[in-house]
């Protein structure tokens, strides 16, 4: 979900079931949950206005996710203590998940593929850059992360944008069918 959707992890902690529209293939993002110690979790708003948005779902990830619904229904029923948040990742009795338990979990998990060590935090990263690598627009980007301005987007990513331009200089030569002889037959 994270790197396909590059959602915070607030964000995938507080969502829930039915901030999820499978026939449309598309979540809302409208919360965000952390841990204070001392305090307990907080749930709010996300970050910025911005920040509670749409996100379109490919078909594969609609996929997982209704089996994952279907695990976690089967789990549910055979739990005592069990209380329905209809959060989509929670704890084992059904309640949010620790952020630091859901790193831990992530770090194990990339040991165990011979990974290298990454924040989770990584992975908004990465589906921003594989986002651009895709040709996707940046306005669309900048949308898909909750930004509130243009600008933090360019100023994060921004440094992908110039080696892309490759891209661009080979679709113009495609298009006028400049493979390099021409300009040598004129001479």
């Amino acid at each position: 979900m994270a790197v396909v959707t590059g959602m915070r992890r607030g964000e995938l902690l507080a969502l829930r079931w039915s901030n999820i529209d499978f026939d449309r293939r598309r979540l809302q993002v409208l919360h965000s949950v952390d841990f204070i110690a001392g305090y307990g979790y907080v749930e709010g708003k996300p970050k910025t206005a911005a920040g509670k948005r749409m996100i379109s779902l490919p078909e594969f990830l609609i996929d997982m996710l209704i089996k994952h619904h279907t695990q976690q229904l089967e789990r549910c029923e055979a739990a005592k203590n069990w209380l329905d948040h209809d959060l989509v990742f929670p704890n084992l009795s059904g309640g949010y998940l620790h952020p630091n338990h859901m790193g831990e979990k992530f770090r194990k998990l990339l040991r165990e593929a011979g990974l290298p060590a990454i924040h989770f935090h990584d992975l908004r990263h990465s589906a921003a850059t594989i986002l651009l690598c895709m040709g996707v627009n940046v306005k669309v980007i900048q949308e898909l992360l909750g930004h509130s301005d243009i600008s933090i987007t360019l100023g994060v990513y921004g440094h992908l944008l110039p080696s892309m331009q490759q891209v661009v200089v080979d679709t113009w030569n495609g298009v006028f069918g400049d493979n390099g002889e021409e300009g040598a037959n004129q001479e």
